[in-house]
């Protein structure tokens, strides 16, 4: 098992701390204007088990061994009272992901969409969805000409999977927009 050094660390990548698997969000590196202070690597790493966040500062020293994670690309199937399912697009195997292991993931979800999919010790636990989702607008009031003096202004839209967003004025029914899956804001049309 390869060892991975806290300053090789890169978002995304896969590392074990404490006997748990998690996902690196974010690195950043301090480096310190004291001599002889060690560089320090701060990361936000998500546990891929339980979905929490964790935030960990290490010393450039430090190793992390690779956590036995396999990804798997797979499309989005359904969603029934037991959970979440989805198909590997390569060996048609199908798993199932409780609520809880979704999370805010849900939002995003529809029939067809292709995700990364991670499991751990065989068993399916989290997945990860790709930075923008196209979603079509089910419901938005009509945006009224002269509403706004500067052009910037937006108006409440109910996307195809209940999520709520702000739009442009200018944007219809039946639409199709770019959704940000981690700040949940509109990135333009699609």
């Amino acid at each position: 098992m390869a060892l991975i050094g806290a300053n090789e660390l890169k978002k995304k990548m896969l590392i074990e701390v404490e006997g748990q698997p998690y996902n690196v969000q974010d690195v950043f590196f301090a480096t310190p204007t004291a001599r002889g202070a060690s560089t320090m690597v701060r990361t936000r790493l998500k546990n891929l088990l339980n979905g929490s966040v964790l935030e960990k500062t290490f010393r450039t020293s430090e190793k992390f061994p690779e956590p036995d994670v396999e990804s798997a690309t797979v499309s989005f199937l359904y969603k029934d009272s037991e959970g979440f399912h989805f198909m590997d697009s390569a060996t048609y195997e199908q798993f199932m992901l409780s609520e809880d292991s979704v999370g805010d993931g849900h939002w995003f979800l529809k029939d067809g969409l292709m995700i990364e999919l991670f499991k751990y010790n065989g068993n399916a636990v989290s997945l990860e969805l790709p930075q923008y989702v196209e979603l079509k607008i089910t419901y938005t009031e009509p945006g009224l000409r002269g509403d706004t003096a500067s052009g910037g202004a937006t108006k409440s839209a109910t996307l195809e999977s209940g999520l709520e967003v702000r739009v442009p004025l200018f944007m219809k029914e039946g639409e199709v927009v770019r959704v940000n899956t981690e700040t949940h804001e509109v990135a333009g049309r699609a």
